[in-house]
């Protein structure tokens, strides 16, 4: 009996066909989209978690709820310093980093 070939691609396989192995240019915007992506999407995440509007969050900061929002949905990148406030002052939490070699 045949089998039939399967078409299915795991998310790296797709990632490989259509952007390119890792390390090359069009693969690393990418990924490097998909990281900004994330934190806005943390972001908002733990926004709502605290029942608080882009505004609140916003005053907490001493920023503005276009930023916020911004951030929120990957139009505008978030420097370091202002990421750490976001986190600290406007949401009560702390922010981790970490080093993969």
């Amino acid at each position: 009996m045949k089998t039939k070939k399967s078409n299915i691609l795991t998310l790296d396989q797709f990632k490989d066909k259509h952007y390119g192995e890792r390390g090359t240019a069009k693969r690393d915007e990418l990924e490097s989209g998909y990281k900004n992506f994330k934190i806005g999407a943390l972001i908002h995440k733990a926004r709502l978690e605290k029942g608080l509007t882009q505004e609140e969050l916003a005053i907490r900061v001493g920023t503005t709820k276009s930023y916020i929002s911004k951030i929120e949905n990957n139009v505008k990148e978030v420097r370091l310093s202002t990421l750490q406030k976001i986190i600290q002052l406007g949401l009560g939490g702390q922010l981790e980093l970490s080093i993969k070699l």
